[in-house]
């Protein structure tokens, strides 16, 4: 049960985000506008919600989603799949579109979430990693400000052997903003004006319809990102998707499958559905994910716990980072977020070695989807500055529970 003083608190936070809600439910108003008109463009039917078995010929309802998202990311083609197992798979496959050996990648907002830096060779020394094929990588980090710096993004740029500039959109698990969509139509700017040739590619996950815009609006060459985070709308039981100029999108897409074959293979074994229902969905559930970190910001002030963004700031992703400052601390928070969870409630969240991470992490996510980030979650790599990154949660009221709960259990009100 939560206590009087937890709700108490949990009143005047919800009174100070009231502004801030409306200014969000009016993207969501937008962008499931935005949705609607790309169904009727492309004239949905039951017929797009059959699926295939096999190689995946002639999939209505695969092909017509791919250019449903192609319209909505701003791009001019898109490949949308199921097989790929995460965002990472989707994101590296995109990496791989850009360079050939002797070429280098650029990095425009300082160093790559984890689990990338293995694909890149920043890290490790996997067999099959861009590294390991001979393409190099560089990196501009942000100003003191955590701005992109773009006189040095477009030095980079400039140079003959720079393949493309690589912008990732949310946090990671790093101590800065998100990338705004005027951030990266700077970037994009910055670069084209250095060097017309050069790709500029955006990891998109946590971003999507936090905005009315996405970046292929304004100047994104190539995209990627999670179906199981905003775009799955919660419904996507996996998969994610590369989006952007049709060469680049195709030269994923034979990473993805194979050379020769590309995006003509791939069934869907009747998941069509779900991705056609979930992607209707995802603006209104993005927001509520969106609410839930408003929400988290405004509590957090109540408690005097440092947390950003704050509850009026322009926001980019769905992320609200909350700063613990101790493993004891998170693994409270964490376990508070698994008591509000609809599966797994029961469950203790305990730090541990995760694939493609060097520290312990922590993760509390007691959701329908296994590792869904769209739905309530909280993790961090158990080091300094012992930072837990919250987001998502279907419904807000749902959201606003499981923050409740991690406050009454961190602070023992």
């Amino acid at each position: 049960m939560l206590s009087p003083e937890i709700l108490s608190l949990a009143e005047r936070a919800e009174a100070r985000c009231q502004k801030r809600f409306a200014e969000i439910d009016q993207v969501s108003l937008q962008n499931t506008e935005r949705v609607l008109d790309a169904f009727r463009k492309h004239r949905v039917s039951e017929a797009c919600f059959a699926g295939t078995t096999g190689y995946g010929y002639d999939d209505l309802g695969r092909d017509t989603l791919d250019s449903i998202y192609a319209d909505l990311l701003g791009t001019e083609s898109a490949l949308v799949r199921i097989g790929f197992v995460n965002g990472t798979h989707a994101i590296s496959s995109a990496l791989f579109a850009l360079a050939k050996p002797g070429q280098h990648l650029v990095s425009a907002t300082g160093l790559p979430y984890d689990t990338l830096q293995e694909v890149i060779g920043i890290r490790g020394d996997q067999f099959g990693s861009l590294k390991f094929y001979g393409i190099g990588y560089r990196q501009v980090d942000l100003t003191p400000d955590g701005d992109p710096d773009y006189a040095a993004i477009a030095r980079e740029a400039a140079d003959p052997n720079a393949a493309a500039i690589l912008i990732q959109r949310s946090r990671g698990y790093a101590s800065r903003r998100a990338m705004t969509i005027e951030d990266i139509r700077k970037i994009a700017k910055a670069a084209h004006g250095a060097n017309p040739n050069i790709a500029v590619m955006v990891d998109n996950c946590y971003g999507e319809f936090t905005d009315v815009l996405e970046p292929g609006h304004v100047g994104a060459d190539l995209l990627a990102g999670s179906l199981i985070k905003n775009p799955g709308g919660g419904l996507a039981p996996a998969g994610g998707y590369v989006a952007g100029k049709k060469e680049l999108v195709e030269r994923a897409a034979m990473r993805c499958t194979t050379p020769g074959i590309g995006g003509e293979c791939g069934a869907t074994l009747g998941n069509n559905r779900l991705l056609y229902e979930g992607l209707f969905l995802a603006p209104h559930v993005t927001v509520q994910a969106m609410k839930t970190a408003v929400f988290t910001a405004a509590l957090m002030e109540e408690l005097s716990i440092p947390s950003f963004p704050g509850v009026d700031e322009k926001r980019s992703d769905i992320i609200q980072t909350v700063c613990l400052g101790s493993a004891e601390k998170m693994k409270r928070f964490c376990k508070g977020i698994q008591y509000g969870a609809p599966v797994d409630s029961y469950v203790t969240p305990e730090p541990w070695a995760m694939p493609g991470y060097d520290d312990p992490v922590i993760m509390a996510a007691g959701a329908f989807i296994q590792g869904s980030s769209i739905e309530l979650s909280a993790d961090g790599p158990v080091r300094e500055p012992y930072h837990v990154y919250m987001q998502g949660g279907l419904t807000y009221e749902s959201g606003k529970l499981g923050i409740l709960y991690a406050a009454q259990e961190l602070t023992g009100l």
